[in-house]
């Protein structure tokens, strides 16, 4: 039996064997989960199309991960320009119960879901990126791959990737928070306490409590919308008159999950004189400390990805 013909026997067991790091490549590379779903499904079924052409000289992961690189590549340059306002629209957040999944595949001595590598504020300063300098930054300080591997992979040289790579750390570092050093590592109890007021304050509807969690720099952003607002003061004038009082839309529950290595928590409301609680919105936190820093909010319809339910 040929080279070719082991491949096109061996080929569904191989890719289902990376699908879930591939999606997680495809997602740091474009920030939007339900793209990088779709560029898996079109990186392997290239792979398979193209699967006696596979000669041996790369391993299939390597493989793999050209096809899914270029797909990326091109959906990048497609897009027209950076979000407005420096943030990014198209941003999704990813369940830890599906990243848990990338770490069988890759092998014992790669890391693909390390913690500071999927967070949102990671994910939003990689978008901002050029196309280029986005793919060698994330083969080689993500996934770690050597300069050689990275530049035959792109179809470019040593020297060229290097230089990228240089641009692309000073990039991240404008981009990225200052105080990143500080952030929570593994959930601990200091972090969950802090999610845990959060929660509390927020079915409770007591706004000092709320704000109290906070830091006082506090940023609250709303996926797809471009605005952001910055300040305690500020993020509670917004949610005050919808969340307590006679303005309130009604009773809240919240339910804890985690998304991007992060605590995210599940909003529900049951407007007055309803019945069940509805999916509202899903609020992913960063931690700094004893306080949260940044709250993304994401729509309810991501409450299906993660396994909440529709109604409490």
């Amino acid at each position: 039996m040929g080279e070719a013909a082991g491949m096109a026997v061996d080929f569904a067991g191989e890719a289902e064997r990376h699908r879930h790091e591939l999606r997680v490549h495809c997602y740091r590379m474009l920030g939007s989960f339900d793209e990088a779903e779709d560029l898996v499904q079109e990186t392997l079924l290239k792979a398979w199309r193209a699967r006696d052409t596979f000669e041996g000289r790369s391993s299939f992961r390597a493989w793999l991960y050209r096809i899914a690189t270029n797909a990326c590549l091109d959906v990048i340059g497609r897009r027209a320009a950076h979000a407005p306002g420096g943030e990014v629209p198209w941003l999704q957040p990813f369940p830890d119960v599906l990243l848990d999944r990338a770490e069988p595949g890759a092998g014992p001595d790669v890391e693909v879901v390390a913690r500071e590598t999927i967070e949102l504020a990671f994910l939003v300063a990689v978008q901002h990126l050029p196309a280029r300098q986005r793919a060698v930054l994330v083969l080689r300080d993500v996934l770690g791959w050597p300069a050689g591997e990275a530049a035959a992979l792109l179809g470019d040289t040593v020297p060229a990737v290097n230089s990228a790579l240089h641009r692309a750390r000073v990039a991240m570092r404008r981009h990225l928070p200052e105080r990143r050093a500080d952030w929570s590592g593994e959930p601990n109890p200091r972090e969950r306490a802090v999610v845990r007021e959060f929660v509390e304050a927020t079915e409770s509807g007591d706004m000092a409590r709320l704000a109290a969690a906070l830091r006082e720099d506090a940023t609250w952003t709303m996926p797809p919308r471009p605005e952001r607002h910055r300040g305690r003061d500020a993020l509670m004038g917004v949610w005050a008159p919808f969340m307590a009082g006679p303005g309130a839309i009604g009773e809240w529950r919240a339910l804890e999950t985690r998304a991007n290595r992060q605590p995210a928590v599940a909003n529900y409301v049951r407007e007055p004189g309803g019945g069940r609680f509805e999916a509202l919105a899903l609020d992913v936190l960063r931690v700094e400390g004893d306080a949260i820093a940044e709250v993304v909010t994401f729509p309810s319809d991501r409450f299906a990805l993660f396994g909440l339910p529709a109604a409490l």
